[in-house]
């Protein structure tokens, strides 16, 4: 089964990697149920460490590509034939202009996503929402842990549009430059209004009431780009 894997550069992001795995899935001519190498032969082929592998996956996972059985393996999914965006890699300086840019683009693309998943949404995704949120709230001190959630439940309205390519999209966004706007959203921003804000969306997906949810994502949003403007580069400058 290594026969058409190629090591993938240390240095490459996750993202990268799902593109590969896509490749291959194609290649191989894979069909949906066919199950996948294991993840230890995979990381092993692909040259690259669990974590990283695992979390291409999950970025797979989320569009549909595969399908992760816990104890029964990785298999491919309905959607293993639909468009990977991949993340891009960026290697200037990050600054507020460019985050300020991020948020006023994920205000349409999130926004149109919620107001879909009011509608499509099933119980399964607004169940997986509220767990996101309770481990949120779980870990309102763990600043690794309450982003990651944070991300994930923006993520899954968005998969939860049913919009392959609004899906894509806010993977790709949540993903860039989290690192930097956890640090300011630490300085600035309130973890607890922030998670408020959250339940509030959820509310308004299981009430499936468009324009409420619509209407809470956008005052979240630009709640976030509120408090981006307030940053101050030069008083607060970023980590190296």
């Amino acid at each position: 089964m290594s026969a058409g894997f190629a090591p993938v550069q240390k240095s490459n992001l996750a993202d990268d990697l799902a593109d590969r795995l896509v490749q291959l899935i194609r290649a191989r001519g894979y069909q949906p149920g066919d199950r996948l190498p294991s993840i230890m032969e995979m990381a092993r082929s692909f040259g690259v460490g669990h974590p990283t592998l695992r979390e291409a996956l999950k970025k797979l996972e989320s569009m549909g590509v595969v399908e992760i059985r816990h104890g029964a393996g990785v298999y491919v999914g309905s959607g293993h034939n639909r468009l990977l965006v991949s993340n891009p890699v960026f290697g200037g300086e990050v600054s507020k202009k460019l985050l300020l840019d991020l948020v006023e683009a994920r205000i349409p693309i999130e926004t149109t996503a919620v107001t879909l998943a009011a509608t499509a949404a099933t119980e399964e995704h607004l169940d997986r929402m509220a767990a996101l949120l309770a481990r949120a709230e779980a870990n309102m001190d763990n600043d690794a842990v309450l982003s990651e959630a944070n991300m994930a439940f923006h993520r899954e309205i968005a998969v939860a549009s049913g919009n392959l390519v609004l899906a894509q999209i806010q993977e790709v966004l949540t993903q860039l430059f989290s690192r930097e706007q956890r640090v300011i959203l630490g300085i600035y921003g309130s973890r607890e209004k922030d998670h408020r804000e959250h339940l509030g969306i959820l509310d308004a997906l299981r009430r499936r009431d468009a324009g409420l949810a619509e209407e809470r994502m956008k005052t979240h949003l630009e709640g976030v780009r509120d408090v981006l403007l307030r940053w101050d580069p030069e008083k607060n400058p970023l980590p190296a």
